[in-house]
């Protein structure tokens, strides 16, 4: 079975720079928001009075409905195809839903309640709404790179304009809400609502301008016919079951998910609580964070991919995260301008993981298009959960009082988030590392770019 953009078009030939464009922003609303609710929804939902544990029972209800939604939008967009409506239907879902999640209770105000419970259960089921319409825009969106084309370097390219338009819609949201924390100052519940409510309006309006430049400007990848009409069987779960590199591959991108989504999630408590920074450090670490990977992906789109390459720049990732999370672990809040610099070192290590470990996905996939869909939802199947009962652990065990003791003018500040920030990540990254080694790679034959693919 081959796909091609164009019917004329060979799928082994390089992406040009316009289409290499349309496909990288069209995770744009899925990265905007993904960011605020990694970055902002515990420290939100805290904020107005849930206990840290009602605060990850409602993330992790939308991470749980994220990654079953993974799994049957993957089935079923093997079975009938159409990826831009699949991308279309779940962008309208995010849209529509994402600015409840960071709303008032709606159920509180009509059943004349206030109660932690109604609370708790009134954004769980928003959250779960957003998260459906969240993975099946995911799960089309990159289940197209191998559909689109079958040249090595341009799904690496493809792979690296996602990831540097991820850094751009983080970035995004990190200005939007610098300039909302610094114009629009509360602290009542009332206010911090009303800021959320005006970061996430402005998220998704940039994030759906985005999706209409990608659904106008890609082509719905055809499937070629042969003489008598009829496409090649489907693939079944069990190919992918036997394959010791889908094993190896989902590990390695559970592991990559759970550094940057553990450690977005984590940032905001620790710039404020553990190191005592500014307000506005909310918004700035994360946002020199997304710099730094923004511009590392960038470069990254200028390499020849092989299979040794991809294991050496994840490898280099990996180490960069281990020695910033013992920074983390011991950096005194008297020292708290070190976090900077830390922050440069988190970024590229991200970009490095990021891109590398997205990329073996597609190595795994290799020709086998027919079951591409399934090998991007379960995979993203396991990262949502992985990342919620990890975040689930480490909040059940905050105190709804964040104010430290005990602080060491040494090692610092000694909490959950302290721990879960400095040494989750650095562990998940020297796992990746280890398994990337073992990996059997193939290298493909490349072809040199026919022009710089800058995106």
């Amino acid at each position: 079975m081959v796909h091609s953009w164009e019917e004329e078009e060979p799928c082994s030939k390089l992406l040009g720079r316009v289409s290499v464009f349309y496909y990288g922003v069209g995770h744009m609303l899925n990265d905007i928001t993904s960011a605020c609710w990694f970055t902002y929804l515990l420290v939100f939902l805290t904020d107005i009075g849930l206990s840290p544990r009602d605060a990850a029972i409602v993330m992790l209800s939308g991470q749980v409905a994220d990654g079953f939604t993974t799994i049957f939008a993957g089935e079923l967009i093997d079975r009938f195809g159409h990826f831009k409506i699949w991308h279309g239907a779940g962008s309208v879902l995010v849209a529509v839903s994402f600015s409840s999640v960071f709303g008032g209770c709606l159920p509180c105000k009509i059943f004349g309640t206030n109660s932690s419970a109604m609370q708790t259960a009134s954004y769980s089921m928003f959250a779960a709404i957003f998260n459906v319409g969240w993975a099946a825009t995911q799960v089309s969106h990159m289940s197209m790179v191998n559909c689109i084309t079958l040249n090595p370097t341009s799904r690496v390219v493809l792979a690296s304009c996602r990831n540097a338009f991820t850094m751009v819609a983080n970035l995004g949201l990190y200005a939007i809400a610098l300039a909302v924390f610094n114009i629009y100052k509360s602290t009542t519940q009332v206010g911090i609502e009303s800021q959320y409510r005006w970061i996430a309006y402005l998220s998704i309006f940039i994030g759906c301008c985005f999706v209409g430049i990608f659904l106008f400007g890609t082509k719905e990848p055809r499937v070629n016919r042969g003489a008598q009409g009829t496409t090649n069987h489907r693939i079944s779960w069990a190919h992918w079951f036997k394959k010791i590199l889908y094993y190896q591959v989902a590990l390695v991108y559970v592991v990559t998910r759970l550094v940057t989504n553990v450690s977005q999630a984590l940032f905001a408590f620790y710039v404020i609580h553990d190191l005592q920074m500014a307000q506005s450090s909310k918004a700035l670490v994360p946002a020199i964070i997304y710099i730094c990977s923004f511009a590392v992906s960038v470069i990254l789109q200028e390499f020849k991919w092989t299979g040794q390459r991809l294991k050496a720049f994840f490898t280099a990732g990996g180490i960069l995260w281990i020695f910033s999370g013992a920074g983390i672990l011991v950096l005194p809040s008297s020292m708290h301008g070190l976090m900077y610099l830390l922050s440069v070192t988190i970024g590229v290590a991200n970009a490095l993981m990021t891109v590398t470990g997205v990329s073996m996905q597609s190595i795994l996939v290799g020709e086998d298009l027919n079951g591409c869909a399934f090998v991007y939802g379960s995979l993203s199947f396991l990262d949502k959960m992985s990342c919620g009962l990890a975040l689930y652990v480490l909040e059940s065990y905050q105190s709804s009082d964040r104010s430290l003791q005990c602080c060491s003018p040494i090692m610092g500040c000694l909490s959950i988030t302290r721990y879960g920030l400095g040494l989750l990540p650095a562990s998940c990254a020297l796992l990746g590392s280890v398994i990337t080694y073992t990996m059997d790679l193939d290298t493909p034959k490349l072809k040199p770019l026919a022009e710089p693919l800058l995106c």
